[in-house]
């Protein structure tokens, strides 16, 4: 499995990802999906991007 696959080049996504963390553990209450889904919004990120978060954290 290449780096890639694992996480995606990018800062945004990177940014992203460390965000997600955070609001999962203050806010164990949310839905994860609507956490995912404001996170693609507040970092702008690709469908490609968006892709791999769905992946990773909702499937």
């Amino acid at each position: 499995m290449s780096t890639e696959q694992i996480m995606p080049e990018g800062d945004r996504i990177r940014k992203a990802v460390q965000w997600i963390s955070g609001m999962v553990q203050e806010h164990p209450e949310r839905d994860r999906k609507s956490i995912i889904e404001e996170a693609e919004i507040r970092f702008d990120l690709t469908p490609k991007e968006c892709q791999f978060l769905h992946e990773k954290f909702i499937n």
